[in-house]
């Protein structure tokens, strides 16, 4: 089934999970600093050190000096660059921003606030929930930066992209210092719309409506003129025998401009087929001044219009008869 919740992260082991969930609860703002904030040499910090390590060899072979001291600088540079590395990102606090719906198959656009405190400079940090979707982040001039996070969706429900990946390689990219914060954010992932053809006509039977078809037959509107043609039972006689003029009675019906989107006209389908294609009708009636409503199984919302109410109908949509316990995603 459906998840409600569905999670994503990189993470395959269950005791990794555990441990972080215990070192970095989930929470809406967090700062970085030497409890949540892991670094190691890249590999070209391995590189590097392998390198001089091979010099201070070749020092000790030829007994040469300056060999000696290019290695001991170079050595010095690799311990330095550790203190620079962490110091690019302790300090920094992120919060959970503002996010924006998707339709299944999308990216879920979320929105994470870098601020700093005092004078530090950060530079050349990324972070995201996607390797290839990473943004970039620069704290030089402004103290707060609101950066939109894209994380790909697959299925409907509610979807929590789980623990995002923040990280660092500056100055020299001897080391890579990062953490994985879970800013415990989620976002409603619609059905993926899929084309449904025309939506059905409906026709009141409680005059209601506001729309009015001349030509029919419940309800008398009034006189015209008699024009050829005119069906003989229609001719208003007892006018005639007034004025000696023949006039023809209109009838009308009503014609209910509230359109209701209904569970039942897509019979035959599956749960899901049904969802996507009540998606492209909400869709598509939106865009006009229409009242609409949503009829599915024990649900029933009102016709009404504008975005707000198209967003709790698609929002419907996207819940509707799914599991309650948390999906994972890996």
């Amino acid at each position: 089934m459906t998840s409600s919740v569905v999670s994503g992260g990189p993470f395959k082991s269950r005791r990794l999970n555990a441990w972080l969930n215990r070192r970095m609860p989930p929470a809406n703002s967090v700062e970085l600093n030497q409890g949540n904030i892991f670094i190691l040499p890249t590999r070209e910090g391995f590189y590097f050190l392998a390198l001089v390590a091979l010099m201070v060899l070749a020092g000790i072979n030829f007994q040469n000096s300056l060999v000696f001291l290019i290695s001991f600088l170079l050595f010095s540079i690799f311990m330095v660059s550790i203190l620079h590395t962490f110091r690019n990102l302790s300090g920094l606090n992120l919060q959970a921003g503002s996010t924006r719906p998707a339709f299944a198959g999308e990216d879920a656009e979320f929105t994470v606030i870098v601020h700093r405190r005092g004078e530090r400079i950060y530079e050349g940090i990324r972070l995201g929930w996607s390797e290839s979707l990473m943004q970039g982040v620069d704290l030089v001039d402004d103290e707060e930066q609101r950066v939109s996070v894209y994380v790909p969706t697959s299925r409907r429900g509610r979807f929590n992209p789980g623990r995002m990946l923040i990280q660092t390689s500056y100055p020299v990219g001897l080391f890579r210092a990062w953490s994985w914060v879970d800013l415990d954010m989620s976002v409603v992932v619609f059905p993926r719309p899929i084309y449904a053809g025309d939506i059905p006509d409906a026709i009141s039977q409680n005059n209601d409506g506001d729309m009015l078809h001349r030509e029919g037959v419940d309800d008398f509107y009034g006189l015209r003129d008699y024009r050829d043609g005119d069906p003989v039972r229609h001719i208003a006689w007892k006018s005639y025998a007034r004025t000696e003029q023949l006039q023809t009675k209109e009838f009308v019906a009503f014609v209910d401009r509230r359109i209701w989107l209904e569970w039942d006209m897509l019979a035959g389908l599956d749960r899901e087929s049904r969802l996507s294609r009540l998606c492209y009708w909400i869709l598509k009636v939106s865009e006009s001044n229409d009242e609409f409503g949503l009829r599915l199984p024990g649900i029933e919302i009102e016709p009404d219009r504008g975005m707000e109410h198209r967003e709790r109908l698609l929002t419907e949509l996207a819940l509707f008869e799914v599991d309650q316990r948390p999906g994972v995603v890996g």
